[in-house]
């Protein structure tokens, strides 16, 4: 049987979980609490997990190994440390998971030294990163001396893409499609995972000055539910092929918020299994894929 392999969720050490809102003042994490708390007596989909309870909902879906990917912070040090924390699971578990690690542009070259060591460490990959979020332009000077690490490494780098148009919630920061094809057409060489369905960039590809730029670009399927309806695995499918779209769950966030009480792997891939795709297409997109495109990666 094919591996599952999620290629996109969030994790937080005990430190963050025991007491999500002072965590998030002492370390001025202001925008990633009103993501995950929202506004105060509303119901919030941001589900929470211990590592062990992690563990438990990926035995319990048949999911094999998880990108652990970090957040956009607005700080390095914040990133410094859930990149240590997750350096600290790769090494207690190296067979479920696998460590992304993220990096703020704002605070200079002290980024990419740090990133430099996190890579030494263990890393196999940059993201989750949203310039608009964290504060920083995509042609800022350090964010491209970042970017050009990543090729000369073979890194992957995970980036955050809003949708143009659609839902509207708290928090949400537009993210101009148009600079992403800048960074696919500046560094042709840099293999770039677009969340969140790329905001429906893939439909860019049917045009041929995009497609040739995005050869090297990929899209992850996280928080689907809450986005799309389920009949964008075949439309995307069509429009840049199954080997470019990896699963990726978001989890904890409660995708079917009102089916789940606590966050599980279970719903997202009975989804990808539901939209009327082939046997081969779900072991394809479910985990062969991202199998493919870490290679040596997932094997260290």
């Amino acid at each position: 049987m094919s591996l599952i392999i999620d290629s996109h969720i969030h994790h937080y050490s005990e430190d963050v979980l025991s007491n999500i809102a002072l965590w998030a003042d002492t370390h001025r994490e202001h925008y990633w609490k009103k993501l995950v708390l929202g506004e105060p007596n509303s119901k919030s989909i941001q589900g929470w997990a211990s590592t062990d309870k992690l563990l438990k909902d990926m035995d319990e879906a048949g999911v094999d190994k998880v990108i652990l990917q970090g957040w956009y912070w607005e700080h390095q040090s914040t990133c410094n440390s859930q990149n240590a924390f997750y350096l600290r699971c790769f090494k207690e578990h190296p067979d479920r998971f696998i460590p992304f690690v993220s990096v703020q542009a704002r605070d200079g070259e002290r980024g990419l030294d740090d990133l430099k060591k996190a890579y030494e460490a263990g890393a196999c990959g940059v993201g989750e990163i949203f310039p608009q979020a964290q504060g920083f332009k995509m042609d800022d000077p350090v964010w491209l001396q970042i970017v050009e690490w990543a090729v000369e490494k073979g890194l992957p780098i995970n980036m955050h893409v809003t949708e143009p148009v659609g839902h509207d919630y708290l928090g949400k920061i537009e993210s101009p499609l148009e600079e992403y094809l800048f960074l696919a057409k500046r560094y042709p060489e840099l293999k770039l995972i677009l969340s969140h369905w790329g905001g429906l960039l893939p439909f860019y590809e049917l045009n041929p000055v995009v497609k040739m730029s995005f050869k090297n670009v990929y899209y992850d399927t996280a928080a689907s539910p809450l986005l799309y309806d389920s009949k964008i695995y075949r439309l995307v499918i069509e429009a840049v092929g199954l080997d470019k779209i990896f699963f990726g769950s978001d989890y904890p966030l409660k995708v079917f918020p009102r089916k789940q009480i606590e966050p599980n792997f279970n719903l997202a891939i009975e989804e990808v299994k539901k939209a009327g795709l082939s046997g081969t297409e779900c072991d394809q997109l479910l985990g062969l894929n991202i199998q493919k495109f870490l290679g040596e990666k997932l094997a260290s």
